[in-house]
């Protein structure tokens, strides 16, 4: 394996660390309005997203500190990083226009 691919860890687990941090002050933020059904489902949605975001880190992680089959734990730390951001834009649509 070259350095290459390891570079991308080092910055996948800060990142997805920091989105977790996002995730749960918009929570916060979202808990503190009056409770409706486009409340609830965006509390839900940044949990699940938290959650992804959490498994991106600690794959990330284990990328760093294991030296076998540290590509594969990279490949989906990057590709539950991506859709952990995906589905946030689409959280953040949904919360500025109240489509739900």
């Amino acid at each position: 394996m070259n350095n290459n691919n390891n570079d991308l860890s080092t910055h996948i687990l800060p990142n997805s660390a920091t989105m977790v941090g996002v995730c749960i002050m918009v929570i916060s933020i979202v808990k503190s309005q009056p409770a409706d059904m486009v409340s609830y489902l965006i509390d839900k949605a940044l949990a699940i997203d938290s959650l992804l975001f959490t498994i991106s880190a600690l794959l990330s992680f284990l990328s760093i500190r294991l030296k076998k089959s540290s590509e594969g734990f990279e490949r989906w730390a990057e590709v539950i990083f991506i859709i952990g951001l995906v589905s946030m834009m689409l959280i953040a649509v949904i919360l500025s226009f109240e489509i739900v």
